[in-house]
């Protein structure tokens, strides 16, 4: 039996659908339906909302911790790049290509046409 991950939804999601049923757009089973959340979830979401819960002290800290993840992995990305350039320089070697190798910044040798020779 595999571990089971539970799904998570922002806080501003929450909110959405919490009003969305306040202001009658739907029933809890019928949002709940159409969001592919249980309906037992959705009525925790609401007694939350009006006991005060989702506030926006408490979106903030989401947002923050939201925006610390996403620059831990970032920093994480750029940490395994800049390993892979240092690996890749090293086996390189010389950083000057051989004369007549073709190079990524200045391309193939220039070889003058028949045309030009006559000229």
């Amino acid at each position: 039996m595999g571990i089971r991950r539970y799904q998570s939804y922002s806080t501003e999601f929450k909110i959405r659908l919490v009003q969305a049923f306040l202001s009658g757009e739907g029933t809890v089973k019928g949002l709940a339906r159409q969001h592919s959340i249980g309906p037992s979830l959705l009525r925790l979401w609401i007694e939350k909302y009006r006991r005060g819960h989702y506030e926006e002290k408490e979106i903030l800290v989401e947002k923050i911790n939201e925006y610390e993840a996403k620059i831990a992995a970032l920093e994480r990305k750029v940490g395994q790049l800049t390993m892979e350039a240092d690996i890749l320089k090293k086996l390189r070697g010389p950083t000057s290509p051989p004369d007549g190798m073709p190079s990524v910044i200045s391309g193939p040798a220039v070889f003058p046409s028949q045309k030009d020779a006559e000229s």
